[in-house]
């Protein structure tokens, strides 16, 4: 019994470990998409968000990537997933930044990076307007000691 208990506890913890992302995106889109409601992962409506909830979602979506039914999911189905929300998420950029309307980006249509500037600021650190070649090198030390603290000492999250 007390096994049960245990491994009922690692599939929870697992359907949460999972759910993050949906929840975080909404359609599992990794943040590029339309974010869910909670109305909307609340499917009985009954004000909480259930495991049970969260496992028919999965399962839903399981069950649409699975496009022959067959309960596996295939190389080229998970590239015919891939595939599509790539092309999801290019008409969505498209749409977004194509100032002109000619269906297509330039390059000053396309958006930046978020944190160059603030990147470039923190690399700079005399403030020189420009990052020397030891500033460079210690940015690299410390985003090297970053990683190693998150990933372990082999680069690997322990």
């Amino acid at each position: 019994m007390r096994n049960a208990h245990f491994i009922t506890g690692i599939i929870m913890a697992g359907l949460a470990l999972a759910a993050t992302p949906l929840l975080a995106s909404g359609s599992g889109g990794g943040g590029h998409g339309p974010r869910m409601t909670f109305q909307e992962l609340d499917t009985n409506g009954d004000g909480q968000i259930t495991a049970a909830e969260m496992e028919d979602r999965a399962a839903a979506r399981f069950a649409k990537a699975d496009t022959d039914g067959d309960g596996l999911l295939s190389r080229s189905e998970m590239e015919a997933r891939a595939q599509k929300k790539a092309a999801d998420r290019v008409t969505g950029m498209i749409k977004r930044f194509d100032k002109d309307g000619d269906g297509a980006l330039s390059q000053a249509e396309m958006p930046g990076p978020r944190r160059a500037g603030r990147m470039f600021e923190r690399f700079d650190l005399d403030g020189s307007g420009g990052i020397s070649e030891q500033e460079y090198s210690e940015a690299r030390e410390g985003m090297g000691e970053h990683k190693k603290g998150h990933h372990g000492k082999h680069g690997h999250k322990d």
